[in-house]
């Protein structure tokens, strides 16, 4: 829906409909305050995009469902359930990891995962158990009560309570130091360490804290909605819009507009200009901040911005085969070679790498409506670091080179048998999500980037907030819905007594 005049007005207005805009938009709406959600492309969605060619659907972005206690919380939160908004499968496998000259199927069931464990290193099975114990009560006090604050100052964390919660959290303690005291092998190390990927900093740089995500990945499950992961989309829209949500597609923010010293709306760059009394921004924060605010209230420069370490930004493969490739899982994690090297292209010496882990997902395992019958629907990803410039004819290279390793291991090279095939990296990124360096997940979650060492929610701007993988509490789709509650909750206290 295009807009036909050139001023208009809403209460609140959310900019971008990524996980975090819509929820922080239902949020305001279930409080009874009139929301309108600006989201510049046709879609909604963010990252999480989908397209379809060929007779195939593809993802475009987040293709893991963790966290299930987040959506089912959420949905109930919004007056739904989430298994009446989507048709929830848990894989089992969860994964499948590749090693050198073998593999292994990590079983969704937390006894045969310490059996695995047990027959790699003797002893493991009942470390495991140990481990996840203690990543169970960062979970608990993690999601039940730290991800939950704005995180505006140190102070909201100062209080008996958090301070007797945060000895269990290991936060000066990093995630390889803590994995170490349980484990040896380094397959096992390979496995346990993996989840902390997704958080954008070598294990060496990640608080302990984040073996939560371990026993988020463990204990919690590795689930698919059936349709795909923009089926999440389209529930979270069809509940903020029974909400009151109003959803405008094809609205380019210009700028975000200020009178009197505090938000007044926001000018579109057809010049349809919005009034409104708070705005959350939920699009990419660096671009806001440096090109939609005036230049008085932003909080941060280009050099705050140029030292931040940002997570990951990846080089993606969307292909469709003719043929079944039955050695696959729906999920497919490449660690048959050191990522030491790979991860100092990302982290210390950005530069492209030169033997690269990679991922396979294949949800045509799981879910036969995605791809035509007898094909597989392949989706390939190697993280890179953020801000490389490209040079013709790269993405081909390193796709013959993922497909040369695959062989390797299945002894099948599906090159004669692509039907279809798609690549997205940096330029892709910054072009349709305005992503800061091109970056894919967002801030790298070291201490220093943790908390209220983020970028804040709350803007220099009064009645303006901040929210998404940027700021608190950070990446991943379970936190950014989190993040769109917490930021909803602070505008609507804005409403009310702020301004």
């Amino acid at each position: 829906m295009s807009s036909t005049t050139s001023n208009r007005s809403s209460q609140a207005i959310v900019i971008g409909a990524g996980f975090s805009g819509i929820a922080a938009a239902t949020e305001l709406a279930s409080k009874g305050v009139d929301v309108v959600v600006l989201e510049r492309h046709n879609h909604p969605g963010g990252r999480a995009r989908v397209f379809q060619e060929a007779g195939f659907t593809f993802d475009m972005g987040p293709s893991w469902y963790w966290m299930p206690d987040v959506f089912e919380a959420y949905f109930e939160k919004f007056g739904s359930h989430v298994n009446e908004e989507l048709d929830l499968v848990r894989l089992d496998p969860s994964y499948k990891v590749w090693f050198t000259g073998e593999s292994l199927d990590v079983p969704a069931a937390f006894e045969s995962m310490q059996v695995a464990f047990e027959s790699m290193e003797k002893g493991a099975g009942q470390r495991l158990a140990d481990f996840m114990a203690e990543a169970k009560i960062k979970y608990d006090i993690g999601m039940s009560e730290f991800v939950w604050k704005p995180a505006h100052n140190v102070l909201e964390f100062a209080d008996w309570k958090t301070v007797k919660q945060a000895t269990h959290l290991s936060l000066f303690t990093s995630f390889s130091k803590h994995a170490r005291r349980y484990f040896t092998d380094p397959r096992l190390l390979q496995i346990i360490e993996f989840p902390v990927l997704f958080l954008g900093a070598k294990p060496e740089k990640t608080p302990a804290l984040y073996s939560l995500m371990n026993y988020a990945d463990t204990m919690l499950g590795t689930w698919y909605p059936m349709g795909g992961m923009h089926e999440i989309v389209r529930a979270l829209v069809r509940v903020a819009e029974r909400n009151g949500v109003q959803f405008h597609y094809e609205q380019d923010v210009a700028s975000i507009d200020a009178n009197h010293g505090k938000v007044s709306g926001v000018t579109l760059r057809d010049g349809t200009k919005w009034k409104a009394e708070t705005i959350i921004a939920a699009a990419d924060y660096h671009h806001v901040e440096q090109h939609l605010l005036p230049a008085a209230f932003r909080r941060y420069d280009a050099t705050y911005w140029d030292n931040r370490v940002m997570s990951p930004s990846s080089l993606l493969f969307y292909v469709g085969v003719d043929i079944r490739v039955p050695q696959l899982k729906h999920h497919n994690l490449f660690f048959d070679t050191p990522f030491g090297p790979h991860a100092s292209t990302i982290y210390d010496e950005p530069a492209w790498p030169e033997d690269p882990l990679f991922y396979i997902s294949a949800p045509s395992k799981t879910d036969s409506g995605v791809a035509p019958e007898g094909h597989e629907n392949l989706f390939f990803l190697i993280p890179l670091a953020p801000g490389l410039s490209e040079e013709e004819g790269q993405r081909e290279f390193y796709f013959n080179h993922l497909c040369d390793r695959l062989e390797s291991h299945i002894g099948l090279d599906i090159r004669p048998h692509i039907v279809f095939k798609r690549s997205y990296a940096h330029a892709e990124f910054q072009e349709d999500y305005r992503a800061f360096k091109g970056n894919a997940y967002g801030l790298a979650n070291t201490l220093k980037q943790t908390a209220f060492w983020k970028p804040k929610m709350k803007s220099k701007l009064p009645g303006l907030f901040f929210t998404g993988q940027l700021t608190t509490p950070g990446p991943g789709v379970p936190p950014s819905l989190i993040s769109g509650e917490v930021a909803g909750r602070e505008a609507k206290s804005w409403l009310e007594v702020g301004k």
